[in-house]
């Protein structure tokens, strides 16, 4: 059996550095080539495009840096602290991402992305910081992780390796069928509106919204019904793949009976960071979504759940993230210390559309756009298949209990 030895991640990288912020009030540090990575996207996974990218100039006037790839991430700040994500591009970060420049004759730096993922508890225990759990790149580079000789790392790395390059099939496929919706949803409500059409405003398309409910950490009194409650960051992650670490909550029964979310339900995020511009997002609810976990869902006080006719289910939800895309919340946000609200009545039922007068438009986009997001979901399913196969097997690989 081989001999494990304990390392400091200082020890085996070239280099740990932070990254940086261009200032958002300059619209020209923004929208360039550069990829840039928010810590809200390092969520053990491996990164192979970032949600935004800065320019040259946003890059000269900022402490952001390139990284190359092949860096293993961890996120400093907040509720993501801890977590940790490995690069497959050249990229820049924000300064809330710790970059390790993994040394390769010392140790395999996919081999440090999966010990640093089976290290995830005893790595956010070292967390200080009331008002926020914080790490450091100091508290970073003194991490120790246990390392076997480094053919062996690489092998390890190689196995679980495999699993995630099924899982990032999977993901592709699933933004190729998401990317077909968005492009159905243009050709028939945005790039050929008909003259016939009328004004209308989403609200008509809402029953009721309904406010959402946080609930308890731990079961008290008629608080005893466990939930997983669904925050501005789950409604991210199951547009983007699966919701993994969705609290566990407990409510009152009587409470859940009221927000239930049903098939045909959007979950619209309204309130969220200032740095994240995460209000305005959407995720539909149908019985292949609440399959996804084991536990009923509901949503928390930071999101609104929107009653939708499911004949109009994706026409909504397309519609939101349309808007998203286009910038539009922007205008309608309110707020301070940190946190941005939507006015999500004055979205709804102030804002006017060309919209179709004629059902049929809706009928036939539905129908054409459903058999994409059942495939979606299923693939979501083997997703979460393949991802437990891999968690299962990561602490027993990484304490060298399963050999190679």
């Amino acid at each position: 059996m081989s001999e494990w030895k304990e390392y400091k991640l200082g020890d085996v990288a070239t280099k740990i550095i932070s990254g940086g912020t261009p200032k958002s009030s300059v619209p020209s540090y923004y929208d360039g080539h550069i990829p840039w990575l928010n810590t809200k996207e390092v969520n053990f996974n491996r990164i192979t495009r970032t949600e935004r990218c800065i320019s040259e100039l946003g890059l000269e006037n900022s402490s952001a840096k390139w990284i190359p790839k092949s860096a293993v991430i961890v996120a400093m700040y907040g509720a993501t602290a801890g977590k940790v994500a490995f690069s497959k591009i050249d990229l820049t970060t924000n300064q809330a991402c710790c970059n390790l420049i993994i040394n390769k004759e010392k140790a395999d730096a996919e081999f440090v992305y999966y010990a640093l993922m089976s290290e995830y508890d005893r790595l956010t225990n070292l967390a200080c910081g009331a008002a926020q759990q914080n790490l450091s790149v100091g508290v970073i580079s003194d991490f120790s992780v246990l390392l076997p000789p480094i053919e062996e790392q690489k092998q390890i790395a190689g196995v679980l390796s495999s699993l995630d390059d099924k899982i990032d099939l999977l993901n592709r496929e699933n933004a190729t069928l998401e990317a077909l919706a968005e492009t159905l949803f243009r050709h028939y409500f945005i790039e050929n509106p008909d003259l016939t059409w009328k004004e209308g405003k989403l609200g008509d398309y809402v029953i009721e919204t309904i406010g959402g409910e946080w609930g308890k950490e731990t079961p008290e009194e008629e608080y005893n019904m466990p939930v997983r409650c669904l925050r501005g960051a789950d409604v991210a992650d199951l547009n983007d793949g699966l919701a993994r670490r969705t609290p566990l909550r407990y409510i009152k029964r009587s409470k859940y009976d009221k927000i239930e979310p049903h098939s045909g339900d959007i979950i619209l995020e309204i309130s969220g960071g200032t740095d994240t511009c995460s209000t305005g997002r959407v995720t539909y609810i149908n019985d292949d979504v609440k399959r996804l976990f084991d536990y009923p869902i509901v949503f928390s006080n930071f999101c609104r759940l929107l009653r939708v006719d499911e004949r109009y289910s994706f026409f909504i939800y397309c519609f939101f993230r349309y808007l998203h895309k286009q910038g539009d919340f922007f205008n309608l946000e309110n707020g301070s210390s940190g946190i941005h609200n939507l006015d999500y009545k004055a979205l709804l039922f102030d804002l006017t559309y060309d919209m179709p007068k004629d059902n049929s438009y809706f009928t036939e986009f539905t129908k054409k756009v459903t058999p994409y997001y059942k495939k979606i979901n299923k693939n979501k399913r083997q997703i979460q298949i393949l991802m437990q196969t891999r968690d299962s097997l990561l602490p027993r690989m990484m304490s060298n209990v399963v050999t190679i």
